[in-house]
C-alpha cells in the first residue's frame, strides 16, 4: 500500500513537474500566426512573410490571397514591401516544353506550415513537398520530389534580365527594376542538367534532376551591389547544407526579436494577436548593407559606410507607431534608420516620403519624416547629422510640391498654400487647372492641409530645438493653418475654394473615390480629428470639453446613411467600422484616445479594448484594413500594452486600457520598463486609479524619460469606470500649440 502511494505521489510530482517545464519553455515566436489577417476585408490582405528582423530576403508564396488554391511560383525576395517580387522558382515533373509549367501548382492549407522563419508547403498535384527557410541576405530552398517522375526546377526572371550558367550545379542571374539591378548566385546540393530558355517573353532557367534519389536543396545569395558580392553572401551565411542548423538560428533570431517585450496573463487568443503584430513591427525597414557597403537607388552608386543602411519605408503610417515602437525597443536601430533617411537627401537631393528599394515612391501625402525626426530628438536618438536632416527638412516644405503622389518642386499650388493658408479644393464639377495633380488621387485640400500643419509644426519645434528662432516662429505660425478649414457649424474640416468660400458638400460621402478631392480614403467624420499637434486648440475650436467629447460619442454611433456595399463602394479602405469611425486606416489609429484629452479617459479604456476585441481577432480575417508592413501592427502593440503616443513629437505616452496583467519591456540601456494592470480581465478595463514608481498617479500620461529609465506603472483595474481618475484639466496630457507673436 505504501508503495503504490509512493509510486501515484512520484507520478503526480512528474506530471506537474512536466507541466511547469513546458510552460516555462514556451517561446514567444510560437504564438506568431503569420496567416492573421490573409483575408482582407475589402482591399489588401496581410501577406505570410517569412523573413529575419528588418532583413532584405522576404519571401511568401506568390498567390493572390489566401483563398486562392494555387501557387504561381515561390519569390527568392520582394523588391519591397506589396511591391513586384524578384525571381522566381516552381518545381514540377513532366517535359517543360508540353505547357504543363503554365499551370500553377495546388496545394492544401492543412498541409501548409508558415512560420516567420520557416515555410513549408505540399503541392498536391506534383506530390513535391517545398521547405523554405531565410537567411538575412540568403535563402535555402528544399524540394523533395517522387521518386519515380522527373524532377525540374523552373527559375524565372519577373521584371527584366538574365541568366548564366556557371557549372553544373551553379547559375547566376541578374534582374532590373526601375534602374535598380538585383543579382542572384544560386547552388544546388548536387549535379543537374542546365538550359536557359531565350525564346520565352521572359528568361527562363531550367534545372533538371531527373534520376537523382536524392533531395534537391537550392541555396541562393542575393545582392544589390553585383554578382561577387551575392556569391560572397551566400559563401559567409551559408557555407555548408545544414537546412536545420539554418532554420534553428532563424527561430533563435525571432526569438529574441520578440523577448524585448513579455507579457504576462491574457488570454493564448491576445497573446497570439500581440505577438503576431510584434512580429508584423519588424518587417520594416530592411538593412541592405553588405559586408560595408550599400547600392543606393537615390543616386545609382554603391556607397561605403560603417553604417547598416536601411530603406522601404511608408511613412506617411509608419511615423504614427512604427517609428514611435522602435524609438523604445530598438533606439540603435531607429538611428541607423534615420541617418539612411539623411544619406538619401544627400544623394538625390530630396529628403524621401516613401523611400522604396528601388526609388523614392511619392505615395499618399505629407512630409512625414519631419515629425520622426522630431520625435526621435526629443527621445535621445541623436545619432544622425540633425543640420543636414533640418536642411533637408525645410527643402521639402518650402521647396517640395504638396500635391498627393507627386515628386518635385512646388507649383502655384503650394505658392498658395504658403500665401493664404490653405489647399484649395474645386468645385464639385470644375475641371483641374494644375497639371501636376494626379487624376485619380486629385488634390485632397483638407488631408493636405491637415499634414502640412502638423508636418510644420514639427519643424517649428525642431527649430526651436536647434536655436532658429526666425524658422520656429515662421513654421509654429504655418503649423494654426489647419484652423482656416475649420467649419465652426458642422465642427468639420471643410474645403474651401481658391476665392476662401466654403464649398457646400456632405462630408460623410462627398469627394469622389475615397473621398480623394478633399479627403484621402476616409471622409470627413475621420479628418475631423486630424490635429494630434494641437488637441486641445481643437477642443477651443469645438467650444469646450463637452462640446468635443458629444462630437466624439457621435463619431462612433453616426450612421452612414446608406447601405455598407453603397458606402465601401466609394470607401473601400474605411474598413473596420463601428459608426464612422475606421479601425481599418491609419488616420483613425489616435482617435480612441481623444478622450483623455477632455477628461474622460473612461471612454477611451472602453473603446480601445471593445476595438481590440472585435478587429483584431487571431484568425485569417483579424486585421481590419491594409497593414501596410507594421504600422497597423505596431498600433496593436501599443494599445494592448496599454499606452499610445497619441502624437509623435512630444514626448509622452497616454494611457489606455492593457489586456494583459503584466507588461514588461526589456530597453537597450539595460533598464525594464513594467506596466502592471492589477484585477486585470475582459470585464476589468476600466482604471480605478494609478501609481507610478509608487507615487499616486492622477494625471493620465508618462513621459518617455519615465519609461526609459525603468519605471514601474501599477493600475488597479475594476468593472465600473472611475469617471473622477483623470478628469481633471491637469491630468490631460499637454498638446497645445504655441501662441506667439
Amino acid at each position: 500500500m505504501i508503495k503504490r502511494y509512493i509510486l501515484i505521489l512520484t507520478l503526480l510530482i512528474w506530471l506537474i513537474t512536466s507541466c511547469t517545464s513546458e510552460k516555462g519553455n514556451t517561446q514567444l515566436v510560437d504564438f506568431v500566426d503569420p496567416t492573421i489577417g490573409n483575408v482582407g476585408h475589402l482591399l489588401q490582405p496581410t501577406r505570410p512573410t517569412v523573413q529575419l528582423p528588418n532583413q532584405m530576403i522576404r519571401m511568401h508564396p506568390q498567390r493572390a490571397d489566401y483563398l486562392d488554391d494555387q501557387i504561381d511560383y515561390f519569390p527568392l525576395t520582394l523588391s519591397s514591401h506589396r511591391q513586384p517580387t524578384l525571381f522566381g522558382v516552381l518545381p514540377g515533373s513532366g517535359d517543360p516544353t508540353n505547357g504543363s509549367w503554365k499551370n500553377r501548382q495546388t496545394y492544401d492549407h492543412d498541409l501548409e506550415i508558415t512560420k516567420p522563419f520557416y515555410y513549408s508547403v505540399y503541392l498536391i498535384d506534383e506530390e513535391i513537398t517545398v521547405q523554405f527557410v531565410p537567411g538575412t541576405k540568403t535563402g535555402l530552398f528544399t524540394f523533395s520530389f517522387p521518386a519515380d517522375k522527373d524532377k525540374h526546377l523552373k527559375f524565372s526572371i519577373l521584371n527584366q534580365g538574365e541568366w548564366k550558367i556557371v557549372s553544373e550545379n551553379t547559375f547566376q542571374g541578374v534582374e532590373e527594376i526601375e534602374r535598380l539591378k538585383v543579382f542572384v548566385h544560386g547552388k544546388f546540393n548536387q549535379t543537374a542538367q542546365l538550359s536557359i530558355d531565350k525564346e520565352s517573353q521572359k528568361p527562363v532557367l531550367w534545372a533538371d534532376f531527373t534520376g537523382s534519389k536524392e533531395r534537391v536543396d537550392f541555396k541562393y545569395g542575393i545582392s544589390f551591389i553585383d554578382l561577387e558580392q551575392a556569391e560572397r553572401n551566400l559563401e559567409n551565411e551559408i557555407p555548408a547544407w545544414d537546412f536545420d542548423d539554418l532554420k534553428d538560428n532563424g527561430k533563435n533570431t525571432w526569438e529574441e526579436a520578440l523577448r524585448k517585450i513579455q507579457v504576462k496573463g491574457g488570454t493564448e487568443a491576445q497573446k497570439r494577436s500581440f505577438y503576431t503584430a510584434l512580429y508584423r513591427y519588424y518587417e520594416r525597414m530592411i538593412n541592405i548593407s553588405e559586408e560595408g557597403r550599400y547600392y543606393s537607388a537615390y543616386n545609382h552608386q554603391v556607397h561605403e559606410s560603417d553604417r547598416d543602411f536601411y530603406v522601404d519605408d511608408w511613412v506617411w503610417d509608419s511615423y504614427l507607431t512604427h517609428h514611435p515602437l522602435r524609438m523604445i525597443i530598438e533606439t540603435k536601430k531607429q538611428g541607423d534608420m534615420l541617418n539612411s533617411y539623411v544619406a538619401m537627401y544627400e544623394q538625390s537631393g530630396w529628403m524621401p516620403q516613401f523611400p522604396l528599394l528601388y526609388k523614392d515612391n511619392p505615395a499618399m501625402h505629407g512630409f512625414h519624416s519631419t515629425i520622426v525626426f522630431l520625435d526621435a530628438w526629443r527621445k535621445n536618438i541623436r545619432q544622425f547629422d540633425v543640420e543636414k536632416a533640418y536642411k533637408g527638412m525645410k527643402k521639402n516644405a518650402l521647396e517640395a510640391t504638396m500635391i498627393p503622389w507627386q515628386n518635385g518642386p512646388k507649383t502655384v499650388l503650394d505658392d498658395f498654400y504658403r500665401e493664404e493658408g490653405f489647399f484649395p479644393a474645386l468645385k464639385p464639377g470644375e475641371s483641374e487647372t494644375v497639371p501636376e495633380v494626379h487624376d485619380f488621387e486629385k488634390r485632397q485640400s483638407v488631408a493636405v492641409t491637415l499634414a502640412h500643419s502638423f508636418d510644420d509644426w514639427a519643424l517649428g519645434q525642431m527649430a526651436k530645438e536647434l536655436g532658429k528662432e526666425e524658422d520656429y516662429r515662421y513654421f509654429n505660425r504655418e503649423a494654426a493653418n489647419y484652423r482656416n478649414l475649420y467649419h465652426a457649424e458642422t465642427k468639420m474640416m471643410m474645403p474651401k475654394d481658391a476665392d476662401g468660400n466654403w464649398i457646400d458638400i456632405d462630408p460623410k460621402f462627398d469627394g469622389g473615390p475615397g473621398g480623394r478631392d478633399y479627403y484621402d480614403e476616409n471622409n470627413g467624420y475621420t479628418y475631423q480629428w486630424n490635429v494630434q499637434h494641437d488637441i486641445h486648440g481643437l477642443i477651443d475650436l469645438m467650444g469646450d470639453r463637452e462640446e468635443f467629447t458629444k462630437a466624439l460619442d457621435n463619431l462612433f454611433r453616426e450612421s452612414l446613411g446608406r447601405p455598407k456595399y453603397k458606402f465601401w463602394d466609394m470607401f473601400p479602405d474605411a474598413t473596420g467600422l463601428v459608426g464612422q469611425y475606421s479601425m481599418g486606416n491609419e488616420p483613425s489609429f489616435h482617435i480612441p484616445y481623444l478622450y483623455t484629452f477632455a477628461g474622460e479617459p473612461w471612454k477611451t479604456q472602453k473603446w480601445i479594448r471593445f476595438l481590440l476585441d472585435v478587429w483584431f481577432k487571431d484568425n485569417i480575417f483579424g486585421i481590419p484594413g491594409d497593414e501596410d508592413g507594421g504600422a497597423m501592427g505596431a498600433f496593436v502593440v501599443f494599445s494592448s500594452m496599454g499606452f499610445y503616443p497619441v502624437t509623435p513629437g512630444i514626448p509622452i505616452y497616454t494611457l489606455g486600457s492593457p489586456l494583459f496583467e503584466e507588461v514588461s519591456i526589456s530597453l537597450e540601456n539595460g533598464n525594464i520598463f513594467t506596466i502592471k494592470a492589477e484585477n486585470c480581465s475582459k470585464v476589468n478595463k476600466y482604471i480605478q486609479s494609478a501609481r507610478l514608481n509608487g507615487q499616486p498617479l492622477n494625471r493620465t500620461w508618462f513621459t518617455h524619460d519615465d519609461l526609459m529609465n525603468g519605471a514601474t506603472i501599477e493600475l488597479v483595474m475594476g468593472s465600473k469606470p472611475n469617471k473622477e481618475w483623470g478628469s481633471e484639466p491637469s491630468a490631460a496630457p499637454p498638446s497645445k500649440l504655441e501662441e506667439i507673436d
